[in-house]
């Protein structure tokens, strides 16, 4: 299971939100690219960026830094945000980006994210930002009536390269992941699921770890990380540690 750190860009900011509320703002850094940089030094694998100001208006108000920290980084990156029509899809490719991902246009062009899919093989993920298990879009700023599941099924041979599941309501908050969700999620999929939300110490990241056999490979971490409640070198750790437990442990989730 691959940990993912992850930059959420505000007006070219590092910050993180709490539950996706816009007026729960933190700062961390004010130049992305060193953050992204660290990251990268710190033995990150992949760098997960988010466009907060894409997600909300739809603008590409960040591109900018995005192109930067292509250009900076020797790993692969993915980018999310505001990625509604083919052509901001292909223009953030062609600035360095490795994989693009898409959540509004999931529910309101479907077809649109099965056609790139099938342009750009591996290069499409589907993000799934689920709420009490419906999915919400527009920077989450707008619930629908989709469940996240029937979401899930539906893109399942499109050719997709993965699908983040993120829960609203844990993420940003420290206070564990949604398991219950995730597992759903992971034993629906048939494609990779990286998970999302509401890491905040590293028993958090094991417990995740025992969704491993049911696809979840990789989790998305952010303010865990830049409060330094662990490093990712102490989380690779205990993810390789976690491993060679007693796999009687996780019998509860195995279930």
């Amino acid at each position: 299971m691959e940990i993912i750190p992850a930059i959420d860009l505000l007006m070219g900011k590092c910050v993180r939100l709490n539950q996706g509320n816009y007026k729960k703002v933190t700062q961390f850094n004010t130049d992305p690219v060193a953050q992204a940089l660290s990251w990268e030094a710190q033995g990150a694998k992949r760098l997960h960026l988010v466009d907060l100001d894409g997600a909300r208006s739809g603008q590409p108000i960040n591109d900018d830094c995005i192109r930067a920290i292509a250009n900076a980084l020797k790993i692969p990156i993915q980018v999310g945000g505001g990625i509604r029509s083919k052509q901001r899809a292909e223009s953030l490719l062609k600035l360095g980006v490795d994989k693009v991902i898409l959540g509004t246009v999931a529910i309101e062009k479907p077809e649109l994210v099965k056609d790139l899919a099938k342009l750009h093989p591996n290069q499409i993920v589907i993000g799934i930002d689920a709420k009490k298990g419906k999915v919400a879009t527009r920077g989450w700023l707008k619930e629908s009536s989709v469940l996240a599941t029937d979401l899930a099924k539906e893109f399942q041979q499109t050719g997709i390269a993965a699908i983040i599941t993120t829960d609203i309501e844990t993420d940003g908050t420290l206070e564990g992941p949604n398991l219950d969700a995730m597992r759903e999620i992971a034993m629906i999929s048939k494609v990779p699921v990286i998970a999302s939300g509401g890491v905040g110490k590293m028993s958090d990241l094991l417990s995740l770890l025992t969704l491993e056999p049911f696809g979840i490979t990789g989790v998305i971490v952010g303010r865990a990380l830049y409060d330094g409640a662990f490093n990712l070198k102490e989380a690779s750790q205990a993810i390789a540690d976690g491993r060679l437990q007693d796999p009687l442990e996780s019998r509860e989730f195995l279930a």
